[in-house]
């Protein structure tokens, strides 16, 4: 059975376990072209394995991955490095920057690994450095900058090639509250503008009301709730919306 026409990505029954441990448990989920999607639940709900099954960082043991109505899980690995390097875009937690390269340069990185010149690369590059207000530390390394500063460079590096999905893995969780309202308001702004897609896993109410939908995950099954808790992981009661 093929995904409805207007899901990017769809995904049928996926059952993936890590180490001899069950990670998800039947989750099927569909992503409409430029929705923003929020994965919500606490750690190890199962949020970033199913974004990893998604992406086609991982293979699921059963179950089904389609993107644009072609079947990932049926990809060998070179084609899904393809994919991940030509349509899609990653965010995670850390910025991984590379230490040498300067502001401009990492955030043009996937633009110059794709044979971009070396002056459209750099003018894209620093076109989203201003976006994400970062501009005035272009040429900076990533020693001389601030861990928000590091991460509006990485969100910037993940933009600049306009994919068709982009995943953020708690792209905000090592800022301060005020530098995550920014970034992500700005991030979703962006996404909005340009028709980007993006799956968005936190544990953060305040950052998953910026999505279309929420979608639950707790130990990984889809639920239609998430149990309120407190602390810093806690994330409190949400409707599912499919």
């Amino acid at each position: 059975m093929a995904p409805p026409d207007n899901d990017v990505l769809w995904a049928r029954s996926l059952h993936y376990a890590l180490g001899g441990t069950t990670v998800l448990s039947g989750v099927s989920l569909g992503v409409r072209e430029g929705e923003i999607l929020a994965l919500v639940g606490p750690r190890g709900s199962g949020k970033t394995a199913l974004m990893h099954c998604l992406s086609g960082q991982a293979v699921a043991q059963q179950g089904e991955v389609w993107f644009n109505s072609t079947p990932v899980h049926t990809m060998g690995q070179a084609q899904r490095e393809r994919l991940r390097r030509d349509r899609f875009s990653w965010i995670d937690p850390e910025p991984g920057l590379v230490p040498e390269l300067t502001a401009w340069e990492n955030a043009a990185l996937p633009l110059l690994l794709r044979g971009v010149s070396h002056r459209v690369a750099r003018t894209s590059a620093l076109e989203w450095l201003e976006r994400l207000d970062i501009g005035m530390c272009a040429r900076k390394r990533p020693h001389a900058l601030t861990q928000s500063q590091r991460q509006r460079i990485a969100i910037a590096r993940a933009l600049v090639t306009t994919p068709s999905v982009l995943f953020a893995d708690e792209p905000t969780a090592s800022l301060h509250s005020a530098d995550g309202s920014q970034v992500l308001r700005t991030l979703t702004a962006a996404a909005r503008s340009h028709r980007i897609t993006v799956l968005l896993a936190t544990h953060d109410t305040e950052v998953a009301a910026l999505a279309d939908r929420t979608v639950a995950l707790l130990d990984g099954r889809r639920v239609s709730t998430v149990a309120p808790t407190t602390g810093a992981e806690g994330v409190t009661a949400c409707s599912l919306s499919v």
